[in-house]
């Protein structure tokens, strides 16, 4: 399972990259490729100063090994190897009125000392950060999440698109970091899904993503703005490097387990501001933001 997963974002990647250096029409992703010393390696895709894409990253990585300390407690397990791999994207567009979009799929694996695998699971997800609400682009996103995931179980929409209302809140603002997709996580073999079941599941997702995304872009990307409306973009984006930094787990994972740094934080925006106690003016497009925030809705 983690060879035929591996392969299957290794080819995502692809798919995707090409995509948004399409969409852009001018910037390319550079690629890196690392080494971790306790044990695998990754290809880092990163886009920056295009004509619709200031930055973004497109990350596959694999790591495995010996489970650090400081994960033990985490999962609640002692001496254990470990297998991850995953794909990761952040996508920051230039113009505020382009959504801010994350997407993440990823797989796991535990074992004993004899190699017997005792753990696995599958998690992952896709959610929309916009600056300005435009309600029909955040339907038409969650009507595609809802697309593939009814294709595999008509419970799992609400109950993903809940729990991505859930873990992606910034408990210390009261406020959501955007306006939500999918989440989900420990995705193990039951009587009803078999881990090829949730494979087929998890990959459906991912082949979504463009799908859900894209039409979103190109609608939006030649839409004329202020300063001002590039000003609240960049304080929105202080909320986005705070929930990062504060709250997320593939940031504390990523940090945990030694993994490359450069990669770990690409998620972070360029340009940010962080005013003292700011508030959007009554009435205005900025709050009607705050509002849908900090009362996550149904939309679809």
């Amino acid at each position: 399972m983690k060879d035929k997963f591996y392969s299957y974002i290794e080819n995502l990647q692809d798919t995707i990259t090409e995509a948004l250096e399409i969409l852009d029409g001018k910037a390319k992703f550079q690629q890196d490729f690392w080494e971790r010393s306790e044990g695998g390696r990754g290809r880092t895709r990163v886009i920056e100063n295009g004509a619709v894409f200031e930055k973004g990253g497109v990350n596959i990585s694999k790591v495995y090994g010996p489970l650090p300390k400081s994960m033990q407690a985490y999962f609640g397990v002692e001496d254990v190897d470990f297998f991850a791999c995953g794909l990761s994207l952040v996508i920051h567009p230039k113009s505020p009125m382009v959504p801010t979009v994350h997407a993440n799929w990823r797989y796991f694996e535990m074992y004993d000392k004899s190699g017997n695998i005792v753990d696995q699971w599958f998690g992952g997800g896709q959610d929309l950060t916009p600056y300005y609400l435009f309600e029909e682009d955040a339907e038409h996103f969650h009507r595609i999440c809802k697309k593939a995931c009814d294709a595999h179980n008509p419970e799992f929409y609400p109950i993903y698109k809940k729990k991505c209302d859930d873990y992606f809140w910034n408990a210390h603002r009261n406020e959501a970091r955007g306006v939500g997709g999918l989440f989900f996580d420990y995705c193990k073999a039951t009587d009803e899904m078999t881990m090829e079941d949730w494979y087929n599941f998890v990959s459906e997702v991912g082949d979504s993503f463009l799908e859900a995304y894209v039409p979103i872009v190109s609608k939006r990307k030649e839409l004329p703005y202020t300063q001002a409306q590039r000003d609240w973009q960049e304080i929105r984006r202080g909320r986005y490097v705070e929930f990062n930094l504060v709250h997320d787990k593939g940031t504390l994972f990523g940090l945990k387990t030694n993994g490359r740094i450069e990669s770990i934080l690409m998620s972070l925006p360029p340009h940010v501001q962080w005013r003292y106690d700011h508030h959007p003016e009554k009435g205005s497009e900025e709050e009607k933001l705050i509002e849908v925030l900090q009362s996550p809705k149904n939309w679809v």
